[in-house]
């Protein structure tokens, strides 16, 4: 653990060196996921259809399982379809690099040839019966074996020396607890993982995972994915490194895509969600949500929805990611609806390529989340419902699953779920405002007395109205799920009513009674203040859309910050971004009205769409539509959007 703490602190540093071509360049990827039997493709018609739709990236096959040139390293195979002689790899990037497009190799690491077993059979992932795991014939390798800790960096250093790529890409990283079926393989008992977890745990390997076996797991992946940064950085110092996972790289990679069987609703904030956490937990890093076109697994030639397609790509614009697009096999498709809605957005893109480098978020509020992996309290439909809200309340919102930014960015309300530290108590005893909406009780006191938890099927009771005045009209709001119970006081403002009788009809709540039993709590702590709903306020939200939970959420934030950064008269259903570049504020303008239920069409045009942003600026530019009249009065900025399609940007000066 200390030489992972070492070398973190080692990459660290490096970033303290001047930023790549990844920070600092308008990015247009493109990944084509060749197959083995793709080694015989025309290298000019790809460089040229990529040159056609303006990309200025390729992340492109290199090697791993497959290697697309001819290596020289035991134990790494060209293409049987590679034509005897030919380098693939280098053909396409002497091509590329001729009409500007950068390069980023891709190696996968995961699995390999039956003969690589046969001759090693200590570097391989071993099921809890002591057999490999096999997949169409290949045998996945174990992140604490010989391959990824030996003969994979001879293969690099192979690839690094002979060619000058503008990045590397690592497909599943790490072992891997399924295969591409679906299958369960279960945690690797190869003898180098139990050797290790002994030494490290002093017992043998858990059946599955627990709290010490996911540390040792993050802790093993670390350790590679650092001694691979170290050889990128020192043969190619220009070039990226992408993964993943965050630590030791270049940039944070991650994925829209889709599955038949993934639980419903859909999720229309997957690009802006994957894109703003990762550009404000990392803002020293580039965020690349990869655009992945298919289906499935089972599905990789059938693409899904046009619209799907076109709003990520707005939404990794608009939050200040790479733009993207990934195929498999060529650009030749046989479902070529995605490549035709790509294309004029690529182009867009390049034509405005000023606007989209560089951006930093200009948001104000801060949206608190915690990755899965970091064993922290974390509920992912609290977090989206919380997502929602603030998007559709039009607040320009980061979000961060870290506390990095304390003391180092100002803002003007931090949201919580599930995940609330102690330092926020800090933040607000200088002037910060805390709004947390979950049943886990914060890691600082807000209310004393807190009795735990429970769970309740009943309402809450709004006992003060003018504290919500957009409850007016309403008395009771749905309570379903786990709520931290809080000490009596007479004077809450919202308080818990206990279930009762739902049936027949007759007897519907006849015996209903209220209690003291606080649904809200608020504390002045220092110059801030903290507003704490005691259940999951997000998760219900997201399930169900009730107007009354959004009105609430709405009040609670307006009582926090009662001046917002941004108002619009625009429908919840439009998404608006502020962005920070060279001087200039970025207002994006994303219309998601064409998602629905499991579909997405084209958006429905809005007219007329009044804007007021803080600040006083000079000039308002659409790209749509030119120059737009200006009304500044009290420190801020109004504007009319006379229609917005599918997207829009906004320059601001």
């Amino acid at each position: 653990m200390r030489r992972l703490i070492t070398l973190l602190l080692l990459s660290l540093a490096a970033f303290g060196a001047q930023p790549g071509w990844w920070m600092t360049e308008p990015i247009r990827w493109v990944q084509t996921n060749l197959r083995q039997t793709d080694a015989t493709l025309d290298a000019r018609r790809l460089v040229a259809q990529l040159a056609d739709m303006r990309a200025n990236v390729l992340l492109e096959g290199m090697g791993g399982i497959v290697a697309y040139y001819p290596t020289r390293v035991e134990f790494h195979y060209p293409s049987p379809d590679l034509p005897p002689g030919r380098d693939l790899f280098g053909e396409i990037l002497s091509e590329a690099h001729a009409h500007r497009i950068r390069v980023v190799g891709r190696f996968d690491f995961s699995k390999t040839r039956k003969a690589v077993f046969d001759a090693h059979p200590e570097w391989f992932f071993r099921q809890a019966n002591g057999e490999p795991v096999i997949y169409n014939g290949l045998y996945s390798t174990c992140i604490n074996g010989g391959y990824y800790r030996a003969q994979a960096m001879k293969i690099l250093a192979e690839a690094l020396e002979r060619y000058e790529v503008d990045g590397l890409f690592f497909n599943m990283f790490g072992n891997q607890s399924r295969d591409y079926g679906g299958r369960e393989v279960g945690l690797c008992h190869c003898d180098a993982c139990r050797r290790l977890y002994r030494e490290r745990f002093g017992k043998e390997i858990p059946a599955k995972p627990d709290d010490d076996y996911r540390r040792f797991m993050f802790a093993s992946s670390r350790e590679v994915a650092a001694a691979i940064g170290d050889l990128i950085h020192a043969r190619r110092p220009q070039a990226g490194y992408f993964n993943y996972i965050q630590e030791y790289t270049d940039g944070v990679m991650s994925e829209s895509n889709t599955a038949v069987a993934r639980p419903l609703p859909l999720w229309p904030y997957s690009a802006s969600d994957n894109v703003n956490r990762a550009r404000n937990s990392q803002p020293a890093k580039m965020a690349v949500n990869l655009n992945m076109q298919f289906v499935d697994y089972w599905w990789r030639f059938a693409t899904v929805p046009a619209g799907e397609i076109a709003l990520r790509c707005w939404q990794n614009l608009a939050h200040g990611g790479a733009l993207t697009f990934e195929v498999n096999g060529t650009l030749d498709q046989q479902d070529r609806q995605a490549l035709d809605t790509v294309t004029p957005i690529f182009r867009w893109a390049a034509e405005h390529e000023r606007y989209y480098a560089r951006q930093t978020s200009a948001a104000r509020v801060l949206l608190l989340g915690a990755p899965l992996s970091s064993g922290r309290p974390f509920d992912q439909e609290s977090y989206r419902g919380l997502f929602r809200l603030l998007s559709e309340e039009h607040i320009p919102f980061a979000v961060s699953d870290n506390m990095d930014w304390l003391g180092r960015r100002d803002f003007d309300l931090v949201v919580a779920c599930g995940w609330a530290p102690a330092a926020l108590e800090q933040y607000a005893a200088k002037g910060g405002r805390v709004l947390i909406a979950s049943a886990t009780p914060p890691e600082f006191s807000v209310v004393a007395g807190s009795a735990g938890q429970g769970s309740w099927k009943g309402y809450v009771r709004v006992r003060r109205h003018a504290d919500f005045p957009s409850l007016r009209n309403t008395d009771l709001l749905m309570l379903d799920g786990p709520v931290a119970q809080l000490p009596p006081d007479p004077d809450a403002a919202l308080t818990l009513v206990p279930p009762s009788m739902i049936g027949p009809p007759e007897f519907v709540h006849i015996d209903m009674r209220d209690t003291d039993t606080p649904a809200i709590a608020r504390r002045s702590v220092g110059k801030g203040a903290v507003t704490w709903i005691p259940w999951n306020l997000g998760a219900l939200y997201y399930r169900h859309s009730l107007p009354a939970h959004a009105a609430l959420f709405r009040d609670s934030v307006d009582r926090l910050m009662p001046r917002r950064q941004l108002t619009a008269s625009a429908h919840p259903l439009v998404e608006m971004t502020l962005m920070k570049q060279d001087g200039r504020t970025l207002l994006h303008v994303i219309n998601l009205s064409g998602h629905s239920q499991t579909a997405y069409f084209e958006a429905i045009p809005m007219s007329d769409i009044s804007v007021r942003v803080d600040g006083v600026f000079r000039t308002a530019k659409s790209l749509i539509h030119g120059d737009l009249r200006v009304r500044s009065e009290s420190g801020s900025t109004g504007f009319t959007i006379p229609r917005l399609g599918d997207y829009d940007l906004i320059v601001l000066e």
